[in-house]
């Protein structure tokens, strides 16, 4: 039936009605809250273009590990600054790295708290890309080597495996990644550990502050041979089938505000739990244009974080996760 017989306002007409018929449920259990571990003792560096992120030191984590706990948030997305690099990217699989010993003091203070690897090879490799270079004896010109990449996330990942981690999340975006961590991790007897792939991750122009985060910045060319178009969809379904039959265990949409789209075709089309990645991009914008008095930062992020669940994300790392946990219990 048509106006006036149907008035769609009806069912907004006071704020427990809006409630009672709310489609989109955002909760503290939806979240993942990433930390950036480093080196060294009383270190709680704030990352300029993330203001409230900070780089910490093992002493000064476990203080941030407890509000995680406190706020109910489930999981933690480490990534690590280490205090050396080389070109192989050592420090990553090294099994006194610093995101395998963050990983052993968390699951000792916190054995409750999930904790997640990001199993990549940019923040420890003094040339700042995902794999390995090589060089082409004809031309002189680098690129990255897929296949001997691959053996090197495997050591990365089975040693994070080793000190604790609970899930596994490789985002360095080569070929057949996924199953050649499956293998890795099946054989060194831990099959049971997930995989959190990152298995839409496009070359985006929203990870800036991160790089400063992670001290990840490439140090000549990009990471186009092997990050995805931004301008490619379908694409997004190759990559997500292709980790799903390598053995995925969850599927990752990166970034997430710009791509609300292709969250919703992997939800539509696959069965395996979703996860968005708010990246820094995202969140610094926020804050920002917060500090500017231009928007009212607990309402956007909310309403952000929500738009991204209703995409079809069923998990949501964010740098907000915190601040967003005690919004959702109401306090200011």
């Amino acid at each position: 039936m048509a106006f006036p017989i149907t008035r769609n306002r009806r069912l907004r007409s006071s704020g427990a009605l809006r409630s009672l018929v709310r489609e989109t449920h955002l909760s503290v259990d939806d979240f993942i809250y990433p930390l950036f571990v480093t080196h060294g003792t009383g270190v709680k560096e704030e990352i300029s273009s993330m203001p409230g992120v900070y780089h910490l030191s093992l002493d000064l984590l476990r203080q941030e590990v407890a509000a995680v706990v406190e706020s109910g948030v489930k999981a933690v997305l480490l990534f690590g600054v280490p205090d050396s690099k080389d070109a192989v990217g050592s420090s990553a699989y090294d099994p006194n790295g610093i995101v395998q010993q963050a990983t052993r003091a968390i699951k000792e203070w916190a054995p409750q708290l999930l904790v997640v690897a990001d199993t990549c090879l940019c923040q420890f490799t003094d040339h700042g890309h995902c794999g390995m270079i090589h060089h082409d004896t004809h031309t002189g010109n680098a690129f990255i080597d897929n296949d001997s990449s691959l053996e090197l996330l495997v050591k990365t990942a089975v040693s994070q495996a080793q000190a604790g981690a609970d899930i596994i999340a490789p985002s360095n975006m080569m070929d057949g990644f996924v199953g050649a961590i499956r293998e890795g991790l099946d054989a060194a007897g831990y099959d049971m550990v997930p995989i959190m792939s990152y298995s839409v991750k496009y070359a985006s122009a929203f990870y800036g502050p991160f790089r400063e985060a992670a001290h990840s910045t490439p140090q000549f060319g990009d990471r186009k041979t092997y990050q995805m178009d931004p301008a490619n969809a379908r694409e997004a379904l190759r990559e997500a089938e292709a980790d799903i039959i390598e053995g995925a265990d969850f599927l990752m949409v990166k970034p997430a505000l710009a791509y609300m789209d292709v969250i919703r075709m992997l939800k539509e089309t696959f069965d395996l739990p979703v996860a968005a990645y708010n990246v820094s991009a995202e969140y610094s914008m926020v804050k920002a244009a917060a500090a500017n008095g231009w928007i009212d930062e607990r309402a956007v992020v909310l309403e952000t974080l929500t738009g991204m669940k209703r995409a079809g994300a069923d998990l949501i790392i964010t740098y907000h996760a915190l601040d967003a946990a005690r919004w959702l219990r109401g306090e200011a």
